[in-house]
């Protein structure tokens, strides 16, 4: 599936007609859902919204989060994969599982046969970044400085080997940017290092940035999704940028699956739940503020989604000459 497939399916996806409704619970037991990632990011407060209404939506029946980051969310996902395929142990999957296929020489499991797709949860945007006092006020400024001096601009990303690194990595090799990529180790430093003009630009998430861009620190110069941010109306899309990045887009997704061999009616019963809750105007409105496009799918819009994902940043990791961990 290429770029553009790609996004349409994503739009398609969050516009899919869920009627809201209550069934008895799954079992007496709790639900948990392991999350790679800690506590109070986007991933993590995504998939505390979205299960807080399916909670509900299943008769009262408890469902928790259970945090465990690390080793590229390699740890989480070994942990789902071998377990019971009951449905009472789900994954929080993201972009971070397509890109581990390529990015790591050796799983101990893999994302396609281990684990069965339930359902989208949500997308969202990425941002080219700029200090507010920087004289890069447009992609299009960017791309004539790196022109005007080939080498020697800096565009700084978090999480080495994450979607953002990827997007900015892909955003170099569609516009012919002589440029270095420059990973940080998380959102924190690299706004910092925005900020005090240590590095020229940065692409980041933008949710994490948000708060300094209102607080004019930070000037998102473009979006790379294929329509502009709700919460940034005013600012273009790569694509809109520049004719070279026509096509260009990069959304961040979050999903939910479970062990591989879950039987398929368990598997349609948390699809459905999920996407009622999603459906909930008070879910759309808590993920809105968090940047958070709700998306539901089904668990065969899923997989295709996953498969590929794995196949654009596999291309994505070879070009870029990134070594495998």
């Amino acid at each position: 599936m290429k770029r553009r497939q790609c996004a349409s399916t994503l739009l398609a996806l969050g516009t899919m007609p869920w009627a809201t409704f209550a069934q008895p619970r799954l079992s007496t037991r709790h639900i948990r859902v392991v999350v790679p990632f800690g506590p109070g990011g986007v991933a993590d407060l995504t998939v505390r919204i979205v299960v807080q209404r399916m909670g509900e939506l299943l008769g009262g029946q408890p469902i928790v989060v259970d945090n465990r980051p690390g080793a590229g969310g390699v740890v989480a996902a070994e942990q789902v994969a071998r377990t019971a395929p009951d449905g009472h142990v789900l994954l929080l999957m993201s972009n971070a599982n397509a890109v581990a296929e390529t990015l790591f020489a050796s799983l101990p499991y893999s994302a396609v046969r281990d684990f069965a797709p339930i359902s989208l949860l949500g997308s969202f945007d990425l941002a080219v970044l700029v200090a507010h006092t920087s004289a890069i006020d447009s992609l299009q400024t960017l791309a004539e400085q790196a022109l005007a001096r080939p080498g020697q601009l800096n565009i700084g990303t978090s999480y080495p080997g994450s979607t953002q690194h990827l997007a900015a990595e892909l955003l170099k090799t569609t516009l012919g940017l002589d440029v270095q990529i420059v990973p940080f180790n998380s959102s924190a430093p690299l706004a910092n290092a925005l900020r005090g003009q240590q590095i020229d630009a940065a692409v980041d998430t933008l949710a994490p940035s948000l708060p300094h861009i209102q607080g004019k620190l930070l000037r998102a110069a473009a979006v790379m999704g294929a329509q502009r941010s709700p919460l940034l109306p005013q600012v273009p899309t790569v694509a809109e940028s520049m004719p070279a990045a026509k096509g260009f887009e990069v959304a961040s997704w979050n999903a939910l699956a479970a062990p591989a061999g879950t039987p398929v009616a368990t598997i349609t019963r948390l699809s459905d739940v999920t996407n009622a809750a999603l459906a909930s105007p008070s879910v759309q409105h808590q993920l809105q503020r968090l940047g958070i496009g709700a998306r539901g799918s089904t668990p065969a819009q899923q997989a295709a989604l996953l498969q590929s994902e794995i196949q654009r940043w596999a291309t994505v990791i070879e070009r870029a000459g990134i070594a495998k961990h």
